[in-house]
């Protein structure tokens, strides 16, 4: 005896994501090394990334030099000496005011302490008599102790040890050489730095198309569009990125150092210069320079008004600069988000300290701008950037894993601000259902999780109802009824003769339309019905759903089927056409062989050598080209078909 067999079921079309292998640890290795790279190479690496990062700074100043006609050399060496002169031009500002204000410092000496006398006698002062006084309290509710007793008789006590005996050290003198190694040795480190990182910026700038085609032949020859637009990407947005910055922090640290003139605070250029240099430092920096600038503007005078108001200069300066200015000059973001701004300064910092912690956001930038092209690097754009992480359809479906319909309508309602109905349903919705749909396929779904998962859906669409569209489609209008024809001509006279009034006016619906939407046997279908139906609903066409069970059940009238010259098979399945619709078209054509029958909202399969079309239909592949074809089929923009017309005319 044989047993039945059992029918078997087409494999899925939708396969699960590889499991990490072979490349994800290589990843890993690689990453750690070039950390380590990093962090012991820091000596030498440190120089000639601020020597590439000066390069992108001056590089707009080379190509305006050679613009008015100076020489590629010429042009490279004045753009060098200008950043020398600065550098020490902003070395000897800083020594000088140091001086200065080492000089006057016994100017504020009474000043000075007697603010540090009110700061102990408001602090540490309360913390003494707070502690005496419990000291005393608890010496109350202690016993005493009893008495040492008394040292017996005929005994002598030990003598004490003996006071050790001072011992002074004195160093020779040192010799002239000495001394002048003394204070020139922590200025000769950073002159050696600046003198490699001038040097080496010479050389990129000279040898710059050089070394582009180079990094174009080794990390790109294959696909150069791609290679050529990413390295052409990354320099100008640094540079865009380090001309804007220095701007806005020269000028910040102009206003600060004008500022704390205008209030007295001495050494007003220093604050200013650190004020400029600290910008480049995320968040904190401003605030490490006016920190510094509170503490002595209170220090040297009796009263607070001073460090009042350069609080209140260094807020104003930040919130303009911050708020106002750098918006302007590069949008409301750099291209990195808050949290990696906050990250990469911890992370840079860690590796190469201070100079690390300046040079962190540009770096970082640098990392964000190659992953955009690099795919194995696309990760550092998904963790960094400031670009959404899921897209619209990413996150309606996530919301609905999530079971939390409120936040996927706020999404909808925040999108159709910028975009109609239709494409919210097209781009977001639709690409959403289709994710869910193919998990459904894969099976993860639990029944009552995929039932849950539809009423949802069906609230969701429900409630976007009466949903404004910036750009509402116009009205359909029903086939005029009574009135003699003459009335009927004069008032499609004056219906048309304005050109204005025209565009708003509804469309005119043939005699007899009326549309019936299908319901696949897709898990989703019936969600996507209920959208056609709305939106078949908002351009005024009279409409019905139903559903594939009901149809393959005869429950259908189908006289009243016939009747309705516009039929919709609305499902998610329909570029596979799976054979289920191809009966259901195949019924359908029986019964309604004059009827426009129109299949889809599908989109392509997910592998494309699947993709199919359904004959003697009209595919189409979103809610927005089914809505037009209805449209044209609804209205004397397209004809209907011989039988039809006889039928409804």
């Amino acid at each position: 005896m044989k047993l039945p067999l059992t029918p078997q079921r087409s494999s899925n079309r939708v396969y699960p994501p590889g499991v990490p292998g072979l490349l994800g640890l290589t990843s890993t290795i690689t990453a750690v090394v070039v950390v380590c790279g990093l962090y012991f190479g820091r000596e030498v690496l440190i120089p000639i990334t601020l020597a590439v990062l000066l390069s992108f700074l001056l590089a707009p100043l080379v190509s305006v030099l050679r613009r008015l006609h100076f020489g590629q050399l010429p042009s490279i060496f004045v753009a060098v000496l200008v950043a020398l002169v600065s550098l020490l031009a902003v070395g000897t500002l800083i020594a000088a005011q140091v001086a200065q204000l080492a000089s006057s410092l016994p100017q504020y000496q009474a000043a000075i302490e007697l603010k540090i006398e009110t700061v102990q006698e408001k602090t540490i002062g309360r913390a003494d008599a707070l502690l005496t006084r419990a000291a005393g309290t608890l010496a109350r509710v202690t016993p005493d102790r009893p008495p040492n007793p008394p040292h017996e008789a005929g005994r002598t006590p030990k003598p004490s040890a003996a006071a050790p005996m001072p011992v002074e050290v004195h160093e020779p003198m040192p010799s002239p050489l000495q001394l002048a190694q003394k204070v020139f040795s922590p200025v000769v480190g950073p002159i050696e730095t600046m003198f490699i990182v001038l040097v080496v910026t010479i050389f990129i700038l000279l040898q710059r198309e050089d070394l582009r085609d180079r990094l174009i032949r080794l990390f790109g020859a294959r696909d150069l569009h791609r290679t050529t637009t990413a390295i052409n990407d990354a320099a100008s947005r640094l540079s865009r990125y380090f001309v804007a910055q220095l701007g806005i922090n020269v000028g910040a640290g102009s206003l600060i150092a004008v500022g704390l003139a205008i209030i007295g605070v001495p050494g007003a250029l220093l604050f200013g210069v650190l004020t400029a240099l600290l910008r480049f430092v995320p968040y904190i920096g401003t605030w490490i320079a006016g920190a510094l600038a509170v503490i002595f503007a209170a220090a040297i005078q009796p009263q607070w008004s001073m460090a009042v108001a350069t609080i209140v200069l260094f807020v104003v300066v930040d919130v303009v600069a911050g708020q106002v200015v750098e918006p302007l000059l590069y949008g409301h973001s750099s291209g990195l988000s808050p949290l990696a701004v906050v990250v990469a300064a911890i992370f840079w910092s860690w590796l190469w300290g201070p100079v690390g912690l300046v040079l962190s956001t540009p770096l970082t930038l640098c990392l964000v701008t190659l992953g955009r092209y690099a795919e194995r690097l696309r990760f550092l754009t998904v963790l960094l950037g400031d670009q959404p992480a899921l897209t619209p359809a990413q996150n309606f479906y996530q919301r609905l894993l999530a079971d939390d319909p409120h936040e996927a309508i706020v999404q909808a309602e925040r999108l159709l601000k910028e975009m109609p109905l239709v494409q919210y349903y097209d781009d977001v919705a639709r690409e959403g259902l289709r994710l869910a749909r193919n998990d459904a396929l894969r099976g993860v779904f639990a029944p009552d999780q995929l039932s849950r998962m539809n009423e949802t859906l069906l609230d969701i669409v429900e409630n976007l109802e009466g949903a404004e569209s910036p750009m509402p489609a116009p009205p359909l209008a029903p086939p005029p009824s009574g009135g003699s024809e003459n009335d009927k001509g004069k008032d499609k006279d004056q219906e048309w003769t304005n050109d204005a009034s025209a565009a708003d006016a509804p469309m005119q619906l043939l005699p007899g339309i009326r549309v019936v939407c299908i319901a696949g046997r897709g898990a989703f279908d019936e969600v996507a019905t209920a959208i056609a139906v709305q939106l078949l609903g908002r351009r005024g066409l009279p409409v019905s759903a139903a559903h594939y069970a009901q149809f393959r059940k005869g429950s259908i009238d189908s006289a009243s089927m016939e009747n309705a010259p516009i039929l919709c098979v609305v499902t998610l399945d329909a570029s596979e056409a799976p054979p289920y619709l191809r009966n259901l078209v195949r019924r359908i054509r029986e019964r309604a062989p004059s009827a426009a029958l129109v299949v889809g909202v599908g989109g392509l399969s997910e592998r494309e050598d699947e993709t199919t079309s359904l004959t003697g239909t009209i595919n189409v592949n979103g809610f927005g080209e089914l809505v037009d074809q209805c449209v044209q089929a609804a209205t004397n923009a397209a004809p209907l078909p011989p039988r039809l017309v006889e039928r409804t005319g």
